[in-house]
């Protein structure tokens, strides 16, 4: 092999696994060295070193790059950015504040981000990432950010040629890792982008284009070549169990429910799985309780818990992670008609347990109710983890910079607010009293489906009455912090994706015993 080739390893994409990111620059990883020309991207820690790239263009241009940075303000704080068009023989430099934390994870991935976000369109044909350190996974967690800030959902639109986005080219990532970089991209971080990838791309579908058995060829599809099982209930199959919760919620609609399963065992034989179990409406009208029209169009996108848990799983299964994991998407469409379920009813769920609806918009506890109770009898998990797009209330409190993380275990939750801060999706812990129960008391049946307060507490208190005391058990509500309303350096308008990197994260640092 020629030494350029050992040097540099080209990564396009697969035809087979296209983001929705049409236009997504190839990546590749190469050697350190500063470009001459063309448009470069830099890196610096607050405080602007005296020696690396920055130096180094700086001693080049005889102390213009640090007078210019002087005049700007920039000092290399974290989200800063220095863009300067035609400066030192190059078409574009751009100049990337890390910050003090330089060499965080999450610091990494923003500057990535950031690249794309600032140079992908505008720049020609090859961008050159530049980096002074030697770390192998930093150099990845760069392609990772570069990935997710190219990320567009455009297969809707009509193009032209003259409108068509210029992103087509290479990114090349340059740093003292080498080679190792594209090791440790290929094998540890591209399926989690690929991951959060397919979560966004599920929940920007409309509903006319993903309902429940659609969801599962589009999961079956994406799972093609990897070491899973997938298992799929039908309406028949859940009658047969008894999952009153599910069907009551999808008996409205022409599109009838599904139960998915997907398994993944890359852990030792026999030993208890990791449960994560994602809410899936595919289309939430509220059904009889109907919702308002304004903002209705949002409710596409409540099977984003469903998208989340699938999607981690996926990409466990992708990176070959040595743990074994169940992901459980309960998938309903919510819709009003004759043979909706009413204000009043009372369902019995598979478990036994009953509740009396309180509102048919109410629905995400109801379908988590069987779920819940399938997990737990089929697989013995040894943790049970839920994600939901669950209540107006945890919007009002937390708005869409954290989703809300209820527990009965402080172990569980100390665990996933550490991974929520190292990977950027961050949650914060609410309150989950037992005195919520009064809230729910019904007078025909076991419980009430709502109508109790704190509304995002009440719920979170109904879902955990359908797992066992003695198991760890984590409810995250992710209302608010799943869809974007602008852009940040790793995360799109729109859809977000949120969870996977939060769990991917959780499985790496805390069940796979190492840390990366």
């Amino acid at each position: 092999m020629s030494r350029s080739l050992a040097l540099v390893l080209t990564l396009a994409f697969a035809a087979a696994w296209p983001f929705a990111a049409l236009a997504q620059r190839d990546l590749s990883f190469d050697a350190h060295a500063l470009p001459e020309q063309g448009t470069v991207a830099i890196t610096v820690a607050e405080g602007l070193p005296e020696g690396g790239s920055f130096a180094a263009i700086d001693a080049r241009t005889g102390g213009a790059l640090r007078r210019a940075a002087e005049l700007e303000g920039f000092k290399g704080k974290a989200d800063s950015l220095l863009d300067l068009r035609g400066f030192a023989g190059y078409e574009r430099l751009v100049v990337l504040g890390l910050g003090k934390d330089a060499l965080s994870p999450q610091a990494l991935q923003d500057a990535g981000g950031r690249v794309a976000r600032a140079v992908m369109r505008a720049a020609g044909p090859r961008v050159d990432l530049v980096w002074d350190g030697a770390e192998a996974d930093a150099a990845a967690h760069l392609a990772m950010g570069a990935t997710l800030g190219q990320y567009r959902f455009d297969k809707y639109r009509a193009r032209k040629d003259d409108d068509a986005p210029e992103q087509k080219g290479s990114l090349v990532i340059r740093t003292h890792a080498g080679p190792a970089g594209a090791q440790a991209w290929e094998s540890q971080w591209k399926p989690v982008a690929e991951a959060v990838a397919f979560a966004r791309d599920l929940s920007t579908e409309p509903a006319n284009a993903l309902w429940p058995e659609e969801f599962v060829a589009r999961v079956r599809a994406r799972a093609a070549g990897l070491p899973l099982r997938i298992e799929v209930l039908d309406v028949p199959a859940m009658e047969k169990l008894g999952m009153g919760g599910i069907l009551a919620v999808g008996q409205g609609s022409a599109r009838p429910p599904r139960l998915l399963v997907v398994r993944y065992n890359g852990g030792d034989a026999g030993e208890a799985p990791l449960a994560f179990v994602g809410k899936g409406i595919t289309f939430d009208s509220g059904g009889l309780s109907i919702k308002p029209n304004t903002n209705m169009w949002q409710m596409k996108g409540d099977m984003t818990g469903a998208a989340t848990v699938v999607s981690t799983v996926l990409g466990l299964a992708g990176r070959k992670a040595p743990v074994n994991a169940v992901a459980v998407a309960a998938l309903a469409e919510n819709m009003p008609s004759g043979t909706a379920s009413r204000p009043g009813d009372v369902v019995r769920t598979a478990s036994g347990k009953t509740f009396e609806i309180m509102s048919t918009d109410a629905e995400g506890r109801m379908v988590l109710t069987d779920a819940l109770w399938y997990v737990q009898r089929q697989d013995k998990p040894r943790l049970v983890v839920d994600v939901a797009t669950l209540t107006g209330s945890i919007v009002a409190a937390l708005g869409g910079d954290y989703a809300g993380l209820f527990s009965r275990d402080d172990t569980l939750a100390a665990q996933l607010q550490a991974a929520g801060a190292a990977s950027g999706e961050e949650v914060w812990r609410m309150p989950l009293r037992e005195d919520y129960a009064k809230g729910l008391k019904s007078p025909i049946a076991d419980l009430r489906n709502g109508g109790g307060t704190p509304g995002a507490g009440t719920a979170a208190y109904f879902i955990g009455e359908w797992v066992d005391r003695a198991l760890p058990w984590a409810h995250l509500d992710i209302a608010g912090s799943d869809w974007a309303s602008s852009a940040s350096p790793t995360v799109p308008e729109g859809s977000t994706g949120f969870g996977v990197r939060l769990l991917d994260r959780f499985v790496r640092d805390h069940h796979e015993g190492r840390g990366q």
